[in-house]
């Protein structure tokens, strides 16, 4: 008895002392929220009308077809009812058990309850005999703008995937067990873990994905050696160490993208593609974009391309004491070079002896999956934005990239943070994935209203730099490796864009994996293959059923094309003596004020 009294005690100890961290941190909640700013509605949603028109087209689609749309309904009424007659009977002529389940695999529902327990299970299928019922009905809408009806179909399964019985507590058996295993601690970490993360965001709730303190840039991550060569207020251009005793004559620049930061590139020494590079007897340049303050709302693509592209390569020509360099660009980046490249054309510069493309959309008749976010209610949100705060903060482009993926990206993280209240894991990539930048507002808009909606540079003329310049101006030999399951830049508008470019040597790679993974794909790994065609870039689907298969990295493949346009061998060249910082440089850790 006096143990049992003891365990009471401390029990009833613990639990006061979480009920006081409770209150504590529901304070700290209550003030963190009153630090959100109200955000423009715009930006949050798509305009309502989108779900009007899905109203009237079902509506007319009731009237044209009743049949249709009466069998769809019956339909789901009946698989309901027969699920819940299944599940009352397996509950009363047998044990505590579930009926059988046929429903698909889905990693959400991994935890052997959502068979087993007749609680869960039922739950699980009423949840995906709902989602397959909303998805047959927005399908069925045949009398809707294609346009429109995709996007539809996109905000309908955020929907869907919002609503999942795993993002709440009561129906989530793996939180519910963890809860019960740990006398309700991890429910008051979870609370803490969210008060965390809404601190950090001025009262926005942005889910960290990785362990903040785990990493350093230029400590454990970006450690590959080199020096920042030359600064101004667009870029530091960082020379990498030779690591080989002789390298080919002709330099290459990369140019990432300024959405993002360069050391995605340069993560840790086993998956470098920076490092790769330089071992491979090359002397490298990469541009590390600067982190824009509201001091450059009127920087335009004219800027980055005079200030940026322009500028990296004279300065890597003259410390190269070359005539010609081999550029490379990454996404929204590779776009970019693009329009220097037919800029160059233009002008009968020659300073670049081929071009390579990283998942770059320069065709963008076709946007894919991201296209639902470059409508003009969106676009016009973004406008309003720049236009009030001078740049788009890069909260708003890691919200909309995440939702691109919301299971993977926001719910799964969300669960295993507030639910679970585990905390954040030490991954690299995810750290990266959270150290966003800002873009500057007129190049924002430049680039959404003239490239992205307009398509002016594929279907007519982008003007930069004083210059009219059209896709058919790119003539360099060029290399462009897109990726398979990308959800930013769709492959088969990738290959489209490649197509219309007026180069006579054009090589097409398609990565398998997505964005990210399928280019940062060492070949030591062996984890993901490509594909490649002789034939003809016309038609994506045609391409891909002549393609040939290969195991393991593109990269090596990348290589034999780039050697073979990089000139003989010479003496290794040094950094400089006195640089300007080591890599990887001051502007990519720097934190401007928004």
């Amino acid at each position: 008895m006096a143990t049992s009294g003891t365990d009471n005690s401390a029990n009833l100890e613990k639990l006061n002392a979480n009920l006081a961290r409770i209150e504590t941190l529901t304070q700290r909640l209550v003030a963190a929220f009153a630090n959100k700013q109200p955000e423009r509605a715009d930006l949050q949603a798509p305009d309502p009308s989108i779900y009007l028109k899905a109203a009237t087209a079902y509506w007319t689609e009731m009237v044209n077809n009743p049949s249709k749309i009466l069998e769809h309904q019956v339909g789901y009424w009946g698989k309901t009812l027969k699920h819940f007659v299944e599940a009352q009977e397996a509950l009363r002529d047998g044990p505590l058990a579930a009926p059988d389940d046929n429903t698909p695999h889905d990693r959400r529902f991994s935890n052997p309850l959502w068979k087993t327990h007749p609680y869960f299970n039922y739950v699980k299928q009423q949840y995906m005999l709902s989602a397959q019922a909303i998805e047959k009905a927005i399908a069925s809408l045949d009398t809707m703008d294609p346009r429109e009806k995709r996007r539809l179909e996109y905000f309908g399964k955020q929907i869907i995937d919002m609503m999942a019985p795993t993002n709440f507590l009561g129906t989530n058996p793996d939180a519910l067990m963890k809860a019960v295993e740990t006398e309700g601690e991890s429910l008051v970490r979870g609370l803490e873990n969210l008060v965390r993360d809404i601190e950090a965001n001025d009262g926005e709730l942005l889910v960290t994905l990785a362990d903040r303190d785990a990493f350093k840039v230029g400590g454990n991550i970006a450690t590959t050696p080199g020096a920042v060569v030359f600064r101004n207020r667009m870029f530091e251009l960082i020379q990498y160490a030779p690591t080989t005793e002789k390298v080919h004559t002709t330099p290459i620049v990369i140019f990432p993208p300024w959405i993002n930061k360069f050391y995605i590139l340069d993560l840790k020494p086993e998956n470098s593609l920076i490092k790769w590079i330089v071992d491979q007897g090359y002397t490298l340049f990469v541009v590390s974009w600067v982190n824009p303050d509201a001091s450059y709302a009127d920087v335009g693509m004219d800027d980055y391309v005079s200030e940026g592209y322009l500028e990296a390569i004279a300065k890597v020509k003259e410390i190269c004491g070359v005539k010609t360099v081999n550029a490379v660009g990454y996404c929204i980046a590779g776009t970019t070079l693009a329009l220097t490249l037919a800029l160059l054309n233009k002008r009968k510069d020659r300073s670049i002896k081929s071009a390579t493309f990283f998942t770059t959309l320069t065709d963008f008749s076709d946007r894919g999956e991201v296209g639902v976010f470059l409508e003009d209610d969106f676009v016009d949100g973004i406008e309003a934005e720049v236009a009030d705060k001078g740049i788009l903060r890069s909260y708003f482009m890691t919200k909309t990239f995440s939702y691109l993926r919301s299971n993977d990206l926001i719910y799964a993280p969300a669960i295993r943070s507030y639910m679970m209240g585990e905390a954040p894991p030490a991954f690299d990539l995810l750290y990266w994935n959270g150290d966003g930048t800002n873009l500057p507002g007129r190049m924002a808009i430049e680039y959404l209203r003239g490239l992205c909606q307009q398509d002016r540079f594929a279907s007519d003329k982008f003007p930069i730099c004083g210059e009219d310049v059209s896709i058919n101006a790119v003539k360099v030999p060029l290399c462009a490796v897109a990726c398979e399951t990308d959800h930013i830049a769709a492959w088969k508008s990738s290959l489209r864009g490649v197509a219309r470019m007026g180069a006579r040597d054009k090589t097409f790679i398609l990565s398998e994996s997505g964005h990210i993974a399928g280019i940062v794909n060492p070949p030591a790994k062996r984890k993901y293959g490509h594909y490649t065609s002789e034939g003809p870039l016309a038609d994506p689907d045609a391409w891909k059923a002549a393609a040939e298969h290969h195991d393991g990295s593109w990269w090596p493949r990348w290589e034999s094309w780039l050697r073979r346009r990089s000139g003989k061998k010479i003496a290794a060249r040094s950094l400089p003596d006195s640089p300007l910082a080591p890599a990887p440089g001051t502007y990519v850790v720097a934190k401007p004020d928004v």
